[in-house]
């Protein structure tokens, strides 16, 4: 038996003894998460679901939706959400009190469109001229990592000049779409985010830039399904979920 195999093996043991701790119901979580993890979602919700019985409900937003979201009075059992969400006062009041699992971090990068030539950005220099010298760009300004993408453009001194030409979506899933289609030259975001079909990666930031986005999970304060909620962010830390994470272009933790 391999380390996974037995690692698996391991977790589905302890969701049985959880599901068996509730009496053999299964529950359904509904789960707030940051929209950067969606490819990673798809594949980690049928196989949470398979072994452990119990459902999953996901939101997916940005960081303000997610605000907006915990703190609404909607009911909710699980967060896996950017630190930022739980830097905010009235969200984190949402959430169980108590430290927070790291589940799933992921550096700024460029994309274009496939085939589409390569502007060097290795270096703050390079990068702030490929910036003034692309016709459109693309990112996504309202979430944490679009936040960031905008203070490395105040960085480098192109905020005010690229403005013109600066294309602000509203989900991750447009900025792909934007470069894939040609309507943006470039795409600024998330490296997990831009290694999607259709798009070639340029690069990361470059190192004196670059900023990590971290996902963070919790409980919800007032959730009634305390174990399955706990099984959930268990397995979001087992050898299972960390290959699925890496596999989606994110670091596990």
């Amino acid at each position: 038996m391999t380390v996974l195999s037995f690692a698996r093996a391991a977790f589905l043991a302890s969701v049985f003894v959880t599901f068996l701790g509730e009496k053999g119901q299964a529950a359904e979580l509904r789960v707030l998460a940051g929209g950067a993890m969606t490819a990673v979602w798809a594949e980690v919700k049928p196989k949470f679901e398979q072994v452990s019985g119990h459902k999953l409900d996901i939101f997916f937003g940005t960081t303000p939706n997610l605000i907006k979201e915990a703190t609404s009075g909607k009911a909710f059992d699980v967060g896996v959400v950017p630190v930022e969400v739980m830097q905010d006062a009235g969200a984190r009041a949402k959430f169980a009190a108590g430290t927070t699992s790291d589940v799933a971090r992921v550096g700024l990068g460029v994309a274009v469109r496939a085939g589409a030539p390569k502007p060097n950005i290795g270096t703050p220099d390079a990068f702030k001229a490929a910036l003034l010298e692309a016709r459109s760009i693309a990112t996504l300004p309202a979430s944490a990592a679009g936040a960031q993408v905008m203070k490395a453009f105040e960085r480098l001194g192109v905020a005010v000049a690229i403005k013109g030409k600066l294309q602000a979506k509203a989900a991750p899933a447009e900025i792909v779409a934007a470069v894939e289609k040609g309507e943006a030259e470039l795409g600024v975001f998330l490296l997990n985010v831009l290694t999607a079909p259709g798009l070639d990666v340029v690069g990361p930031f470059p190192a004196d830039l670059q900023q990590e986005v971290v996902f963070t999970g919790a409980a919800a304060a007032d959730t009634k399904q305390g174990d399955a909620a706990k099984a959930l962010l268990g397995y979001l830390r087992s050898p299972e979920a960390s290959a699925i994470i890496k596999a989606k272009g994110m670091t596990p933790g």
